[in-house]
């Protein structure tokens, strides 16, 4: 990764900066002078926005690294099948690239928080705990990314779709910049699939303290986890199948 570190870093850097001044400062500044200072579950709507904008990096650094670079290793630059002529097995790579990105996604999370805490987003005792939950919320969409890519033998624009159709919604209908009891019914089951929206929730009853049943929180830890299970167990078998022919 040093060979895009200064990528890594602006990005990391850069997105929070815009993203809460932008949206947490410039449209909360509307939000809050015309529903008042608690806007939105009792508090200003830049400390209501500031988790999902937190989970939503993550999701970002997931929809990039478990994409085209699994392409490029299976087929554009097919370094895993040399790594599989090694004595490094499929599901070591499998494993190598999960821990890789986890470490990228704590970074930028970190880094996020931080920006969280100077724009005064984080009201919460607990509000640290949102930078584990959040990398949570990026593996279990990565893993299950990574899978599909895995499926693919050549790329002809369906990782483009899966920004378009799966990333883009995502994030507009799981409650990311309002609450989800506000979309009509039959589109709140979009978030309730989705894993940005269990990992928001959950972050903001870091965050801020958003109350919820302690059960609807286990769920969110279990949804999440099982997420991450499935997708990294369905990669570590596409990986074996594939690169074993």
């Amino acid at each position: 990764m040093r060979s895009y570190a200064q990528t890594v870093l602006f990005t990391a850097v850069g997105s929070p900066l815009i993203y809460l001044y932008a949206m947490g400062v410039g449209l909360a500044s509307l939000v809050d002078g015309n529903l008042g200072g608690n806007a939105v579950n009792g508090v200003s709507y830049l400390v209501f926005l500031a988790p999902a904008l937190l989970s939503s990096s993550a999701i970002a650094v997931a929809s990039e690294e478990f994409t085209y670079p699994i392409m490029l290793g299976f087929k554009w630059n097919p370094t895993f099948f040399g790594m599989n002529a090694s004595s490094i097995q499929p599901g070591q790579i499998v494993n190598g690239i999960l821990i890789s990105v986890a470490a990228r996604m704590l970074l930028t999370c970190a880094i996020f928080y931080v920006f969280m805490l100077v724009f005064g987003a984080v009201p919460g005792a607990l509000g640290f705990i949102a930078v584990p939950v959040a990398l949570l919320t990026g593996l279990a969409f990565g893993a299950l990314v990574m899978a599909y890519t895995a499926t693919l033998k050549d790329d002809t624009g369906q990782l483009a779709m899966l920004q378009r159709f799966v990333v883009l919604p995502m994030t507009l209908f799981s409650g990311t910049f309002f609450p989800l009891d506000l979309l009509p019914p039959y589109l709140q089951w979009i978030g309730w699939i989705s894993p940005l929206w269990h990992g928001t929730e959950l972050s903001r009853v870091f965050a801020y303290g958003r109350p919820e049943p302690i059960w609807l929180s286990v769920v969110h830890v279990l949804y999440l986890t099982a997420l991450l299970a499935i997708g990294w167990f369905w990669a570590r078998r596409l990986t074996l199948r594939r690169l074993n022919k």
